[in-house]
């Protein structure tokens, strides 16, 4: 069987709070594309994201061009590694509907945070996209329960 021990998680910091941070722009990337999606539709949200991700993708790339040469010739991406903005996409009109609905920023954030660990487990567990099998353990089923279990306190809280 190819399955991959569990490595322990390195304490650093850095990581941890980089990590922080970056759920933290997401909920607000998910409540700034819900507020253009109740201005318009969740379409056009998406539409406007990524038009403006894309203006600041290219002025950081113009910034860093002279780092970029730096990194070496690395080997080129598979095909579906691209695929990436499809689901990119979807994200951004369908969270922008979700907000918008009775399970409001806290439920769709929370829905979506248990959606990524369900999938996340299920690509390890079958390899998908490259990834190296590895057994689910009943910690990852405590974590997934537990995560639904928050997200369905969260929304019920929330619709009084």
């Amino acid at each position: 069987m190819n399955t991959q021990e569990t490595r322990p998680v390195q304490a650093n910091p850095l990581i941890f709070a980089i990590a922080l941070g970056t759920g933290g722009l997401l909920s607000l990337m998910v409540h700034l594309n819900g507020e253009l999606a109740r201005a318009g539709t969740p379409l056009f949200a998406s539409w406007a994201a990524h038009g403006t991700g894309t203006v600041a993708a290219l002025v950081l790339l113009a910034l860093f061009y002279r780092f970029a040469g730096k990194t070496g010739r690395k080997a080129p991406a598979p095909f579906w590694a691209y695929l990436g903005g499809i689901s990119g996409a979807a994200t951004v009109v369908l969270s922008s509907f979700a907000v918008n609905s009775p399970v409001g920023l806290p439920g769709t954030m929370a829905l979506g945070l248990a959606g990524q660990l369900a999938f996340s487990a299920s690509a390890d567990k079958w390899g998908l996209f490259g990834l190296q099998k590895r057994s689910l353990t009943a910690r990852d089923f405590a974590a997934l329960a537990l995560v639904l279990t928050g997200s369905t306190l969260i929304i019920l809280s929330g619709s009084q």
